[in-house]
């Protein structure tokens, strides 16, 4: 016991119980509650901010009319290559294994696109046999021909696609859209990244954020199949039950109640409290919602769940699905893998067939249960390919053109925006840089980009910095 603590003051600070209740995420909760001492300047509807410091995850209106409640973002890590995919270049084929002049590689040779491309569903949009389920949901995807970034370089480019900025710490767009909207089911978290690779805190974090409105990581779902008993890592106590974790939390409550007798005012120690609630809670529901296993078999093969390559990304697809359905407003899933330096017709075909069926499945489940219209599915890498050859069979990174594409939620389906030059090298039509495709996103959402702001540091900062513009052209 430290001997220079006054003789009225208790044993046990407030700050020390928490700490050592060990229960999970209540310290986290405390040391960003503590750091920032209330929501600063939100610039919601009149009143929000007062509410958001009592109640930091209550639902919030947003500044406008919203087409989609929750958004689940699919993020192909590795750079997808472009014109194998959803960027058709007939010009490529034509061109194929001519050198080419200007700022490229040295001797740089066209390569030709080694798959077939099709019309597809009744808007025809043009889509590479790589994947032929995802082809059956054209009419539902918004391509996004004339995306650009700033670097070519995968660490910078995956930060700048989830933060906006590849060189500071920032908050994630997950993060953001918590912060302006709040979540809907208090029992989860409001947002969740299933299977994040390694060293991408800064993809799921709040940054200056309260740490209130970071990720959830869940670590290792979609490997292998959870029953639902089963606790999920991040939720479970290791060393306490059910029954000693509620007596737990009912002793740092009665704590709590015995210091604002004294201290009246403090509302944050009340609000690490409901921190330590929400993992309580979160022990009985969170695992039930990763377990597919209750799942009819045929919504399990729907998804490719079993199969030698969609098991995976089919599982992950699946709880994100469930996810959605139960009220958490950002889900990010993650499908590593696409960095095809070389190898390129043998890598670039298993990714696709990774990722074929579980992502068409979960559009056409979305639209079954009613959820895809203001649910918004976007799947993006951090940049494209080169439709010219790296050696004799690979793409080399290309940050100047590159396709994402937006499903549901508000947009328009079955819609081509923007283009590439006629070889598929930089984007010329319809340019999209990342703030744009953020600022569009929030739109959606209901979400005015430059007026949803925090205050840090003695400025104003927004996802979007002072930049971004909303694709209005492709609004339902």
């Amino acid at each position: 016991m430290n001997e220079s603590r006054r003789h009225d003051q208790p044993p046990c600070d407030r700050r020390d119980a928490l700490r050592l209740g060990a229960l999970g995420f209540g310290w986290l909760a405390f040391q960003g509650m503590l750091a920032e001492s209330a929501l600063a300047r939100p610039t919601l509807a009149r009143g929000a901010q007062d509410a958001a410091a009592l109640d930091p995850l209550a639902p919030r209106a947003g500044h406008h009319a919203a087409r989609a409640k929750r958004v689940i973002f699919l993020n192909m890590s590795g750079a997808p290559s472009h014109v194998d995919t959803f960027d058709h270049k007939s010009a490529l084929k034509r061109d194929d294994g001519k050198t080419i002049s200007g700022q490229f590689r040295q001797g740089a040779k066209l390569l030709a696109s080694p798959w077939e491309f099709h019309p597809s569903g009744k808007s025809g949009l043009m889509i590479s046999s790589l994947l032929p389920q995802l082809a059956k949901q054209a009419d539902k995807l918004c391509l996004l021909h004339g995306m650009q970034t700033e670097v070519p370089a995968h660490p910078q480019a995956q930060l700048k696609l989830h933060t906006g900025s590849f060189q500071f710490v920032r908050p994630s767009l997950g993060a953001w859209t918590l912060y302006g909207l709040g979540t809907t089911n208090r029992n989860l978290p409001g947002f969740v990244t299933i299977n994040p690779p390694g060293g991408s805190a800064q993809q799921h974090g709040s940054a200056f954020l309260p740490a209130t409105f970071q990720g959830m990581p869940v670590a290792g779902a979609g490997r292998v199949a959870r029953a639902a008993s089963e606790p999920v890592a991040n939720t479970a106590n290791a060393r306490l039950g059910r029954d000693a974790q509620r007596k737990q939390l009912d002793l740092l409550q009665k704590l709590n109640r015995e210091y604002l007798k004294c201290e009246r005012g403090d509302d944050q120690v009340e609000g690490v409290i409901e921190s330590y609630e929400l993992a309580f809670r979160m022990q009985s529901e969170l695992p039930a919602l990763l377990d597919v296993s209750k799942e009819k078999r045929e919504t399990l093969d729907l998804y490719g769940i079993g199969g030698e390559d969609t098991d995976a990304f089919g599982r992950q697809c699946l709880m994100a699905r469930h996810l959605a359905e139960a009220g958490v407003r950002f889900v990010q899933i993650h499908q590593g893998g696409w960095d095809h330096h070389r190898n390129l017709r043998n890598d670039l075909a298993e990714s696709c067939r990774k990722i074929d069926q579980p992502v068409a499945a979960l559009l056409a489940d979305l639209d079954q249960r009613g959820l895809l219209a203001d649910t918004l599915v976007v799947w993006s890498g951090e940049f494209g390919r080169t439709p010219y050859a790296q050696g004799t069979d690979g793409r080399d990174h290309n940050h100047k053109g590159f396709t994402a594409w937006l499903a549901g939620g508000g947009v328009k389906g079955g819609y081509s925006h923007g283009a590439t030059d006629e070889h598929g090298i930089e984007a010329v039509e319809g340019r999209m840089q990342i703030h744009d495709l953020h600022a569009t996103i929030l739109h959606l959402l209901g979400l005015d980009h430059e007026r949803l702001t925090y205050n840090h540091a003695g400025r104003d900062f927004r996802l979007t910095d002072v930049h971004g513009s909303v694709a209005r052209e492709i609004l339902a």
